[in-house]
């Protein structure tokens, strides 16, 4: 497990970086990629995998709204995207009229596809709208590192040193001592990045940064075992070997971005 989950992160690592490096449509790529193979294993946690249901049209029409809401945040603003998220409601009710005679059920689909637009695409939309801010790329970056930083240290001081459960409900495997590790970790690497490439930060809100953005990550990583621990499955998908699938890699990403967009446009 351990090899395999190295050999699927550092074989993707050179594009990940080459992507952010160059940004504008290619990196707007690779997050609705992410957007829509992380919106098809959200479906089939939230659905069980009901065939009938995943492949509806309520479901598509998901995935054509998780990219609408995606390439808003590149070419328009942050209004359009609210104009997407506002349509996407309008017409799923338009479309459970039609549907509700046959498949009464709908009525239980449609705020499940909602939640997953607000839950994926919306919170992915913020990468992109960070990348196109002054600095983005390195912002970026520094987001991706203090993640990933956090991620490692969590698993790591967790498998050998945890001994508490920090919320076993959720996640019986992660313990007290891991969620500190993965903060010290946060707070390693935004540090190192800070004095290398943001010099000009205060340390203060920098810290307050740092450790905001690891909690927000810790918060969306429970929060993605909440629909896997209801559906009682160990990870989302099989697509990415040693981790799981997107969603799993991604969980504490969506939670830290419009944290990351919060402190970057209105607080640093």
């Amino acid at each position: 497990m351990h090899l395999k989950r190295w050999i699927t992160g550092l074989s993707a690592l050179p594009f990940l970086i080459f992507l952010v490096y160059i940004g504008g449509f290619p990196f707007v790529i690779l997050v609705g990629i992410a957007c829509i193979c992380s919106l098809w294993e959200y479906y089939r946690i939230v659905f069980n995998a009901d065939s009938e249901t995943l492949h509806g049209v309520v479901v598509w029409w998901g995935y054509f709204v998780g990219l609408a809401i995606i390439a808003a945040a590149h070419i328009a603003d942050s209004e359009s995207v609210l104009v997407v998220l506002a349509l996407n409601v309008i017409i799923v009710g338009l479309m459970s009229m039609f549907l509700y005679k046959s498949t009464p059920s709908i009525v239980n689909v449609i705020p499940k596809q909602v939640q997953g637009i607000v839950y994926i695409p919306l919170l992915l939309s913020f990468l992109v709208s960070l990348r196109r801010a002054p600095d983005g790329m390195t912002w970026i970056f520094l987001l991706l590192a203090i993640i990933f930083a956090g991620d490692i240290s969590a698993y790591y001081v967790g498998s050998y040193l945890g001994r508490h459960k920090l919320n076993p409900a959720i996640s019986p495997g992660k313990t007290i001592e891991g969620a500190i590790g993965g903060l010290a970790g946060n707070l390693l690497v935004g540090s190192i990045g800070k004095i290398f490439f943001l010099p000009t930060l205060s340390w203060g809100p920098a810290v307050l940064f740092f450790l905001a953005v690891g909690l927000a990550g810790q918060v969306g990583d429970l929060f993605e075992s909440e629909f896997k621990r209801s559906s009682k499955i160990k990870d989302s998908s099989g697509l990415l070997p040693g981790h799981g699938g997107f969603l799993d890699r991604i969980d504490a990403l969506l939670f830290a971005s419009p944290v990351a967009y919060l402190f970057k446009i209105y607080i640093l």
